[in-house]
């Protein structure tokens, strides 16, 4: 299980494991968590009142500090797994859903012609119709886009890092994706 967490005012900086969780806990570093508690973790003995110490995991966490400049980033990093769940593993071309080994990144301007590999110019293609446009530009290739690519927001970007998300992380998540994101459907 992985805790997600954020800064003191609620946006995500990251997911961490509980161990990662637990040190800012012993540390005093938790301003607030969501949610019930989903793990306890126990700890050794206390020589002065006996007892055993013990940490309550949250699934959300807001920690207090400064925020790491990692977690102000406008534009997530690009990946083919984030890329093909945000197209939720849809040919842009021909509309057919695939298994992650029969996709590839397609390049909507090619990269050989001055295209960048950047959100706004990648879509989720299968092999046979990437293989198709080849080195050509869509209109070239008598081939159009059924969807348009985006670039995540921060939020959805969270969501598409392909963690198993708890249903309480989801919920905080989703609350700030727009409407329109295809992370709904």
């Amino acid at each position: 299980m992985d805790v997600l967490q954020l800064d003191v005012s609620g946006r995500p900086q990251a997911w961490i494991n509980v161990r990662e969780a637990a040190t800012l806990y012993a540390s005093d570093a938790v301003a607030w968590t969501l949610g019930p508690a989903v793990m306890a973790l126990r700890g050794g003995i206390q020589r002065s009142s006996g007892r055993q110490s013990r940490i309550e995991v949250h699934a959300i966490v807001a920690v207090r500090g400064a925020v790491p400049s990692r977690a102000w980033r406008s534009t997530p990093a690009l990946s083919n797994p984030k890329l093909f769940l945000r197209d939720r593993q849809i040919c842009a071309y021909c509309g057919g859903h695939f298994g992650l080994d029969d996709l590839t990144r397609e390049h909507i301007v090619p990269t050989s012609r001055g295209g960048a590999d950047s959100w706004m110019n990648c879509i989720t293609a299968c092999k046979a119709c990437n293989g198709r446009k080849g080195n050509r530009m869509p209109e070239e290739a008598r081939m159009s886009l059924l969807y348009l690519p985006y670039v995540p927001s921060l939020h959805e970007d969270m969501i598409l890092r392909g963690r198993r998300i708890l249903s309480d992380q989801m919920e905080f998540l989703l609350a700030s994706v727009p409407r329109n994101s295809r992370l709904h459907g």
